[in-house]
């Protein structure tokens, strides 16, 4: 297999580990655990060879959950590894993963683990309860805006602008769902046609209960290190991550994302939309194309939603991607499969983890590991993710 292109900066993934998405019940650090024993076992890496615990934190779960990286380290037995803990909503996972890469190439550790987990609430998540003037999620906090409205609002832009239909919405839940049967890991494998999506109750017109995603129980882990370490144990073929971008927005911005209204920016205008700018950063830093891309995982909160992503991505032009997934492009065997694990429409937030699922997804589609979902000849992966208050990320994985 030859390796695209070469940037500075590449870390290898030697072992990946999930738990089951789902409604357990039980405590998070127990998912946690499970997933990264399976990266260890994946990786063929002793626990007590990992010199680095990064954790994604997880407000829900108490102190234990707020010091994530200490709190698995401990699960997994003191070993005497650095710690750290990361916090980003959404993008919690990757910036846990950008700290452990950073932790690799400054010389200080070869090899580490990067963990998030979650037990979350039934129902959409909102922000905590309490008088709180200078929360920065004001637009939900205030005025009441939950996400599945933010979600409509995305999806109704889409309508007025590009001409796209909540049967395109629906098409999206249906490939996704495709998909997702494949996925022993996913919370939700059963098939759906367009007719069961459009019967199912509104919840934020146009958007219905099938074109949201849930909240779920899970976790995800890698095992990451030098390119010299996985040289070193047999492993220099393993998937590398070349790029991982945490771009905050800029100003003045065309578009209200949630939860914030922007007000002021060192910069006088932005290249490109927040969304737009993550993945933009992730393409410059690895040195590829999105022409490279052979498949992408992205945070398909809503199926509409997964279409702006496509765009973002640049993986079709502006108002393009409601025509491409027509197509067939987006599926399996289409020209540029998107959430060929069945995304967030089979998995649901976990927030903590979600964004180290989308690479784990990538390092097993790299190593032509996914099985039924296998996309042929995968060499570059990209995943897409947001989170409140200028927080998202885009990681590029290649073989």
């Amino acid at each position: 297999m030859e390796t695209v292109g070469m940037s500075r900066g590449e870390i290898a993934i030697l072992g990946v580990g999930m738990h089951p998405w789902g409604k357990w019940g039980r405590n998070f650090v127990e998912y946690g655990v499970k997933a990264a024993r399976d990266a260890l076992a994946d990786a063929g890496v002793d626990w007590r060879d990992v010199r680095f615990v990064s954790g994604a934190a997880t407000i829900r779960n108490g102190y234990p959950g707020q010091v994530a990286g200490a709190t698995f380290a401990q699960a997994l037995g003191w070993q005497g590894a650095q710690v750290n803990t990361s916090y980003a909503a959404c993008a919690s996972g990757s910036q846990a993963l950008a700290a452990a890469r950073s932790k690799i190439l400054s010389g200080e550790c070869e090899v580490a683990l990067a963990v998030g987990a979650d037990t979350t609430p039934k129902g959409f998540l909102k922000p905590q309860p309490g008088e709180r003037p200078d929360d920065p999620d004001w637009v939900r906090f205030r005025l009441g805006i939950t996400n599945p409205s933010y979600f409509a609002l995305y999806a109704r832009r889409r309508m007025a602008l590009y001409g796209d239909t909540v049967e395109d919405f629906a098409a999206v839940k249906v490939k996704n769902a495709a998909h997702g049967l494949a996925n022993a890991n996913a919370r939700y494998r059963k098939a759906f046609t367009p007719e069961e999506v459009a019967a199912s109750p509104l919840v934020a017109d146009p958007l219905r209960l099938m074109d949201v995603c849930a909240t779920s129980d899970g976790a995800a882990a890698l095992i990451v290190s030098s390119l010299d370490y996985a040289k070193k144990i047999g492993k220099a073929r393993a998937p590398r991550i070349a790029a991982i971008s945490t771009a905050t927005p800029t100003f003045p911005s065309a578009v209200v994302e949630m939860p914030d209204i922007a007000t002021d920016s060192a910069v006088a205008a932005p290249a490109q939309s927040f969304r737009a700018a993550l993945p933009a950063r992730a393409y410059e830093e690895a040195g590829i194309a999105p022409a490279d891309v052979s498949l992408a995982e992205v945070y398909d909160l809503s199926t509409a939603l997964e279409l702006d992503w496509i765009e973002d991505l640049q993986l079709c032009a502006r108002g393009a991607a409601a025509q491409l997934a027509r197509a067939g492009a987006t599926r399996i065997g289409g020209r540029i499969p998107v959430n060929p694990s069945g995304g967030l429409a089979c998995f649901g937030e976990a927030v903590p983890a979600q964004a180290l699922a989308q690479v784990c997804e990538l390092a097993w589609q790299l190593r032509g590991d996914a099985g039924a979902r296998q996309v042929e000849n995968a060499r570059v992966g990209i995943t897409a993710n947001q989170g409140l208050f200028g927080h998202g990320s885009s990681v590029i994985v290649k073989r």
